[in-house]
């Protein structure tokens, strides 16, 4: 289940910044584990379950929407 949270919500930035760190801690340890120097544009996307849904926004944009 999705939780939407709207950013003038008491707690709501809070609430926003620490799924940023989760999102960030998930990216470090996928880059700790991975043999190249880099992660790949599909690899990051696969780590930050881009493509699903995000809330009422929608889906999380592709590395490769990204760059285009």
């Amino acid at each position: 289940m999705t939780q939407v949270v709207t950013l003038s919500a008491p707690g709501a930035q809070e609430y926003v910044a620490l799924a940023e760190i989760e999102l960030c801690g998930e990216l470090m340890i996928a880059a700790s584990s991975s043999p190249e120097d880099r992660l790949s544009p599909d690899r990051i996307d696969e780590v930050l379950n881009a493509g699903e849904a995000a809330g009422p926004a929608g889906a999380i944009p592709l590395q490769s929407e990204r760059r285009s």
